[in-house]
């Protein structure tokens, strides 16, 4: 164990108090419950992984965290680019034990446990015919996606998942157990609405579930070029908001079912989901074939789960990003694009382009703590790296173009942030969402008791 990480609270103490289960780095399965999805935090240790059964064992661990002043990381899938899901020396909170999900068919509604994943959510929603819009990957936890925002394969049709949250079971600083709607505690919901985790743990969600069985959706692999950059932000902003895509702009993987000449070359490796009448669906497809004869097209009817696609959890890449909001997009972004993507040798980089709009928009900035419905675009530029000595050069690679693309804007998606610092964290709250969040977090955790997370310092 690491200086760092000497506990400074009575282990055993905990470990009797809770009804789940106690890992620290003597005990056998420590590894694997403090292991995250990407492999830059694997050298952090944790005095202690607390995977906890239900909400009391939540506030058992918070009343020795605020008795010790022990640090506190919250990790429902463990996705944090910065690696809030972890801590050195403190404990995690970990919520993957709370899978419990109880569907009201007629209600159109769910409770789901926090620690269920977007994959295991929409499965189960699927086998009645319902679905949540959520992320873009099964095995993020519904407590990340859900407080960050949710910008997902539904976002032009039904919304972000903060669109869909009609109620929260949250454990605050003080261990109190509180449900938030639009009337209990309604400033706690419009923070936790985009808000992060800042305010407490969430560890139920009630959410509205829309009627979707299957979809057209799946990958379509396209050559890049500025033509067909250009056509298909064009024919994504143009088409009805049954439709939902992610452009990413990249050097080829080898893919099997890509010709072995093609790897490395720079595409676009696109997801679609067109979440309505499905001939009608089959004709948007096509007009992206247009674009270029592709080089492989997956899209299809589909029941809409699989758009996840498929993981292989031991594939944990090194990777650095930046997330940026985007209003307008002509041939000159796309030739920026390119060349950027051309001068670079990472063995992976792209540009990924979400076209936003439809039901994200309509809801007034001010509605929710995510403040941006009316930018046009999310844009997030990565680059893969090859170890220490590699990182700092694709980071400034990274940086550059993000500056390149967004024109001084610091503002992002909060849900994508790394560790960027505080400017950045402000600036994913413009006007008077800041000062709001502040304040609310004054009146829910006045001594910054949730701290690992991007962080909002109370008035």
């Amino acid at each position: 164990m690491s200086i760092a990480a000497r506990p400074n609270f009575d282990v055993e103490r905990l470990r009797q108090a809770l009804k789940g289960q106690l890992f620290t780095p003597e005990d056998d399965g420590y590894d694997d419950a403090h292991r995250l999805f990407t492999p830059v935090y694997d050298g952090v240790r944790p005095a202690a992984v607390a995977q906890v059964a239900d909400a009391s064992d939540i506030a058992t661990v918070l009343t020795i965290a605020r008795e010790t002043g022990v640090e506190l990381a919250i990790r429902s899938g463990g996705h944090s680019a910065a690696g809030h899901s972890t801590t050195d020396g403190g404990i995690v909170v970990d919520l993957r034990s709370l899978k419990t999900l109880e569907i009201d068919v007629d209600a159109m509604t769910a409770w789901a446990d926090s620690g269920l994943t977007a994959a295991e959510y929409s499965n189960e929603t699927n086998a009645v015919g319902l679905a949540t819009g959520l992320g873009d990957t099964g095995s993020v936890g519904l407590g990340g996606i859900t407080l960050g925002g949710g910008i997902g394969f539904l976002v032009r049709k039904h919304g972000m998942t903060i669109d869909s949250l009609l109620a929260a079971e949250v454990v605050t600083a003080d261990g109190q157990v509180v449900r938030t709607d639009e009337e209990s505690h309604p400033d706690l919901f419009w923070a936790i609405r985009g808000g992060g985790g800042n305010f407490g743990v969430a560890t139920k969600f009630q959410l509205r579930l829309e009627e979707l069985d299957r979809i057209v959706g799946g990958m379509m692999v396209l050559p890049a070029t500025v033509d067909t950059i250009v056509g298909f932000i064009a024919e994504a902003e143009q088409a009805h908001e049954e439709l939902s895509t992610i452009a990413n702009v990249m050097s080829c993987p080898p893919l099997p079912f890509v010709p072995e000449e093609l790897h490395g070359s720079l595409v676009i490796m696109a997801l679609v989901a067109w979440c309505g009448d499905i001939d009608e669906g089959q004709k948007v497809a096509d007009r992206f074939r247009q674009l270029a004869q592709p080089i492989a097209d997956m899209v299809q009817e589909m029941p809409y789960p699989e758009i996840y696609g498929p993981e292989d959890e031991e594939y944990r890449p090194l990777a650095v990003a930046r997330t940026l909001w985007a209003d307008t997009f002509d041939s000159a972004t796309a030739e920026t694009i390119l060349g950027y993507l051309e001068d670079s040798d990472a063995p992976m980089r792209v540009a990924q382009l979400r076209v936003l709009g439809g039901a994200m928009a309509r809801v007034p900035n001010d509605a929710t703590a995510f403040a941006h419905r009316d930018r046009k675009m999310m844009i997030n530029v990565a680059s893969f790296y090859e170890g220490p000595d590699d990182r700092q050069r694709r980071e400034t690679w990274v940086s550059d173009f993000a500056k390149s693309l967004g024109n001084g804007d610091l503002t992002g998606y909060v849900g994508f942030l790394a560790d960027e610092g505080q400017d950045r964290v402000r600036a994913a709250y413009p006007g008077g969402t800041w000062d709001r969040l502040r304040r609310v977090k004054a009146q829910y955790d006045a001594d910054n008791l949730f701290r690992l997370n991007q962080n909002i310092p109370p008035e």
